[in-house]
């Protein structure tokens, strides 16, 4: 972080209205114009249908509001993530950006009055006030959204859903645009973790660390970093989870490879999540993703594991947050639902936060995209985020390194590499169209993905599940490596976000110095049986690797060149605070100077995902010097949870 910025740390706390109907061709006076949301929440025509939801069943549902001023938004992003601007990189605070593009108070108020004029009740408010939680009856669902709510045969799986069976629609002056929960069709998988069977391991010229040559996520950083000086130091990575995790599952990995593991992990729990897995309890793909991106950066300041039961809440959280630059997701849905959560990705792009979303373990997709998008044939679909132009999509490789430890040798496509073009309708990206061309078979009119890769073979060594394993692998291991190593390049940049970066890849990609920066993917490919010949890795942008993998200090320098000006950093003593409920403790933040700083250091303290009843200070609220200032935390007697 540079002298002119506040500093902010992130520690372990780290109707129906009534309606009379009349035969006229007027409308009756006093009746309003009503919106219908294109949320993808309706069932498909050709669902067959079940039977009705109970009238009574409690729905929980996430509100997504309109932004404001969205020409300017616009606007303002292309000057972000324009190199010649004055505005470059200039990015937004999570406060800023509420106060310029976010819903109103009255507008937010208005939306708590309508539905709760409905019989719905609030149970969630977010600071942004870009999503409101609610709950009630399917009955009052249904009349506050004019729509029936039913259940269906699952076309593909022996198992009921449900949904509405229209798009849902209201008063045209609510400004509501998205709504998450009305319908169960898919609910969230992981996309990208395959663990291997036993004649799947067939290499036998592995170059791994652990046992057996299978690779550690150090040999990771010593292939696509190699250096030292990085370590993630001042950066927090954000991981998107749906489902609890044991920590004693990380800290085995890390003790049975006789590594050090010093970075806090910080449990947002959002929705009534449970923090704890629990014996017996499949807890891989959570585990595996922390240990991946704490490998790639060994320094991190925090790794924040946000779990919660909606997909806007958790990547809202991240966004009101604003800690983590660097996110990750290994989780899809269907159906996809960009108006509930484009508006999240927006702010993410505005406050210079970038999430990586593995690109999925399935290899080409060859779905129809009128089947996908009408869930009659869900074979071959790629299931959203994935193929959202907002996000940066991840896919895999076959790395061999220079033995244990070693740097980079080689690298191939992964045979499982998610790839192709969208099947949930995305129009190509300004930023990806110069780059589709015969040779790499991309679409001219969807956006295609992979953007990136990194190394996702199943000759990786894991620890989950209560033991430790050979053989795992999967874009959701490349997909967390990437956010390490962009956390090594904020690092570099002295705390200032390199922000979204596929303004920045693709630019990059097309630039003289394309081999310096990435190694390029030139052989293999990700056919399967549905598409038995696309797609094939070739020189520069492919649909199996998009522009490859990280080339170290080529590709740090490219995306944030070091700061060798005035800095600091910041330290606790103690870095963790563990409080039983209704006690208080405290840590020494101090100050280290870097380069002759000798400014003053703001200091502000953000209590991650605002759990109830817990509540901090500093004082001093700068610091001048070394320090230090102290930082107190406080829990109420009643706060639900146990430790923290």
């Amino acid at each position: 972080m540079k002298s002119n910025q506040a500093a902010l740390i992130g520690l372990r706390l780290l109707a129906v209205a009534f309606l009379v109907v009349f035969v006229f061709s007027v409308r009756p006076l006093g009746a309003q114009e009503r919106q219908k949301l294109h949320t993808t929440q309706a069932a498909p025509p050709s669902a067959r249908v079940v039977g009705r939801l109970p009238e009574t069943q409690i729905m929980k549902l996430a509100l997504t509001l309109r932004l404001r001023n969205t020409d300017q938004l616009k606007g303002a992003l292309q000057e972000l993530y324009s190199p010649g601007s004055p505005n470059y990189r200039n990015f937004l605070s999570a406060d800023q950006f509420t106060e310029e593009f976010g819903p109103t108070v009255d507008d937010y108020q208005k939306v708590i009055a309508f539905v709760t004029a409905h019989g719905l009740t609030v149970t969630r408010t977010t600071p942004n006030r870009v999503v409101l939680d609610i709950s009630g009856p399917v009955a009052s669902v249904e009349e506050a959204f004019q729509l029936t709510m039913h259940t269906y045969q699952h076309p593909t799986e022996s198992r009921i859903f449900h949904a509405p069976d229209v798009e849902p629609s209201l008063d045209a002056d609510i400004p509501i645009q998205g709504i998450t929960g009305l319908n169960d069709f898919e609910p969230p998988r992981p996309l990208g973790l395959h663990y291997a069977t036993k004649d799947e391991i067939t290499r036998t010229n592995q170059t791994g660390s652990g046992p057996d040559g299978f690779f550690l996520g150090s040999d990771m950083r010593a292939a696509y970093y190699g250096g030292t000086a990085l370590t993630g130091a001042g950066q927090a990575v954000g991981l998107f989870e749906f489902g609890p995790y044991n920590l004693s599952d990380v800290q085995a990995y890390f003790s049975f490879i006789n590594q050090p593991l010093n970075v806090p992990i910080v449990n947002v729990l959002i929705d009534g999540a449970n923090p704890t897995c629990g014996a017996g309890c499949d807890d891989g793909e959570e585990v595996i993703d922390i240990e991946q991106a704490i490998s790639m950066a060994p320094g991190l300041s925090a790794v924040i594991v946000y779990e919660g039961g909606f997909d806007v809440d958790m990547f809202n959280q991240m966004a009101t947050d604003n800690i983590a630059k660097q996110l990750s997701c290994s989780f899809g849905f269907l159906p996809a639902d960009p108006s509930s959560d484009e508006p999240i990705f927006t702010e993410f792009a505005a406050q210079g936060q970038n999430l990586f979303v593995a690109s999925g373990d399935g290899g080409a997709y060859f779905g129809n995209p009128t089947d996908c998008q009408n869930f009659s044939n869900l074979s071959g679909c790629i299931f959203y985020p994935t193929d959202d132009p907002l996000i940066t999509a991840v896919g895999g490789t076959n790395l061999t390194t220079n033995g244990p430890g070693g740097s980079w040798q080689s690298e191939t496509g992964w045979i499982g590499s998610g790839g192709g073009f969208s099947t949930n309708g995305f129009a190509i990206p300004s930023y990806q169209v110069p780059v589709i061309n015969s040779s790499n078979q991309g679409s001219t009119a969807l956006r295609n993905i992979p953007d990136v890769a990194a190394e996702a073979n199943t000759d990786n060594f894991f620890c989950a599940n209560g033991g430790c394993f050979l053989g795992v692998g999967g874009t959701s291991l490349a997909a967390r490596r990437w956010a390490g190593f962009l956390a090594l390049a904020n690092e570099q940049a002295g705390g200032e976000p390199v922000g979204s970066l596929n303004p920045t890849i693709y630019a990059l990609g097309q630039s003289s110095n394309y081999d310096s920066e990435f190694h390029d993917i030139t052989s293999g490919d990700n056919f399967n049986s549905g598409s038995p010949d696309l797609f094939t890795a070739v020189t520069g942008y492919d649909l199996v690797s998009g522009w490859g993998s990280p080339n170290g200090q080529g590709l740090l320098n490219a995306l944030g060149p070091a700061f060798s000006g005035p800095n600091f950093s910041l330290t606790a003593s103690p870095s963790t605070v563990l409080l039983s409920q209704g006690t208080t403790g405290s840590t020494a933040i101090s100050l280290s100077p870097v380069n002759s700083f000798t400014g003053t250091a703001a200091l502000r303290v953000s209590v991650l995902g605002s759990p109830a009843g817990v509540s901090a200070s500093i004082n001093p609220t700068s610091i001048t010097g070394t320090g230090p200032a102290t930082l107190t935390i406080s829990t109420a007697s009643d706060t639900p949870g146990g430790d923290f």
